[in-house]
């Protein structure tokens, strides 16, 4: 400490193997590893340049898929949370349907599953029960993972409405999840193979799940019913344990 040869670290000098004096460490350090302002600008305005282009490239390219993955991600997070108390649902039933198809939800769907019972079965359906203001995709996806069951409702409306086939698919995503029977197809009308072979997602629910067809007999629409119905009822305790 009182060693007077050493008055600062300044004074000291590097001789490297040739003998040659170099100047010390500190004052090299100044002088040879000064950071660059203007580069360092140029840097960040490169890679600012990058991460615009590549958003936007994201954007033209999944632009009507992002908003979508959103609300399907929220909706397993909501499901995750809600793994604990499963079977706390708000409705029985999410119905996906075209509102052009609405005439028989109301004259036929609605007297037959709501108003039969008990249990008495309750039916969340877009132009009844959606939150008015809200956004409809986040409308869309809050009423399926508040329902035990989904039911669509195929015609060839449905099948020529976007919208319906964004409930299909955030149907199919859930199915997926959670691997349980909670997805159950109702055709309405005949649809030739040829037209539902356009509609990919739909035409691999049909090779492995069951579906039904609502009968052109009026004899056999009671029966029909009572196997909907039976299907989309709560299980009692006794039916889950057995």
């Amino acid at each position: 400490r009182n060693n007077p040869l050493i008055h600062n670290i300044e004074d000291l000098i590097c001789l490297p193997d040739n003998g040659i004096d170099t100047p010390n460490f500190v004052k090299y350090t100044e002088a040879n590893c000064t950071t660059e302002v203007g580069f360092v600008l140029f840097v960040a305005t490169g890679l600012g340049v990058l991460f615009f282009m590549l958003v936007v490239l994201v954007h033209n390219l999944a632009g009507p898929y992002l908003l979508p993955l959103y609300h399907i991600t929220l909706g397993w997070l909501l499901e995750a949370m809600r793994s604990n108390t499963r079977g706390c649902y708000h409705y029985d039933v999410f119905v996906s349907y075209s509102g052009k198809d609405e005439r028989w939800v109301v004259e036929e769907l609605l007297p037959n599953l709501e108003q039969r019972g008990p249990p008495f079965l309750r039916l969340c359906l877009h132009s009844r029960d959606f939150q008015l203001g809200k956004d409809i995709v986040e409308n869309i996806t809050d009423s399926l993972y508040r329902s035990r069951h989904t039911l669509c409702l195929v015609s060839r409306h449905y099948l020529r409405s976007n919208w319906c086939s964004l409930e299909m698919k955030l149907a199919t995503y859930r199915l997926q999840v959670e691997q349980r029977d909670i997805l159950l197809l109702v055709f309405l009308e005949k649809i030739p193979p040829r037209q539902l072979s356009a509609h990919h997602r739909l035409a691999r629910l049909l090779k492995t799940r069951t579906y039904l067809d609502w009968p052109q007999d009026p004899h056999q629409h009671q029966a029909f019913w009572d196997r909907l119905w039976a299907k989309l009822k709560p299980q009692t305790e006794h039916e889950i344990r057995g």
